[in-house]
């Protein structure tokens, strides 16, 4: 998608230049199904996740760990990787399952959100300052591209089913972001 030069402008003094969306296509030769289920955008909810494996700093480490992701929800009888989209720890926004494709991630929200997991364990450490940003610039990319609600919620994987996902120190620094709310 070729944006506008003024809203290339604007986003580039936003800060939202260094963070562009890695396409699927660079960690996985495997093109999507189109019989994947779409969910009607915009969304009303960004659910987020840790991988709870070894965090990635490279591009070539990155890839690897979306491929092994990928490998274990496909063994996990998944259709493809569960999430919408992964942050690496190199700064980068990984696109995962991408916009309007109903994820494996969160069930009973996963036909209303969009699923976004930082690729590390973040139990007792937290994303670094890059991934967090990250984060939260593809918050506003989903936003200006109509994939999410303006006024959607955040929450963390933990509050959608019992499970020790995102990770106590990543849920603690959610609860500081404008549009965390306590329940989905």
């Amino acid at each position: 998608m070729k944006l506008p030069l003024p809203l290339l402008l604007l986003l580039s003094l936003a800060g939202f230049a260094s963070a562009q969306i890695v396409p699927r296509q660079s960690w996985c030769r495997q093109p999507l199904s189109p019989r994947l289920p779409r969910v009607a955008v915009p969304v009303r909810l960004v659910v987020i996740h840790h991988t709870a494996s070894a965090p990635c700093y490279t591009p070539q480490q990155c890839q690897q760990a979306l491929q092994q992701i990928r490998a274990g929800h496909l063994l996990r009888k998944f259709r493809d990787i569960g999430y919408n989209f992964l942050i690496g720890g190199d700064g980068r926004i990984y696109e995962g399952l991408g916009f309007g494709i109903r994820g494996e991630h969160a069930p009973h929200y996963n036909s209303q959100s969009i699923g976004v997991a930082f690729i590390g364990n973040y139990q007792r450490a937290l994303p670094s300052p890059q991934m967090l940003q990250a984060a939260r610039t593809l918050i506003t990319i989903a936003v200006q591209r109509r994939q999410l609600q303006r006024n959607y919620a955040l929450v963390g994987h933990c509050q959608t089913k019992a499970t020790a996902c995102p990770g106590r120190q990543l849920l603690d620094e959610l609860r500081k972001w404008p549009r965390w709310q306590p329940k989905p």
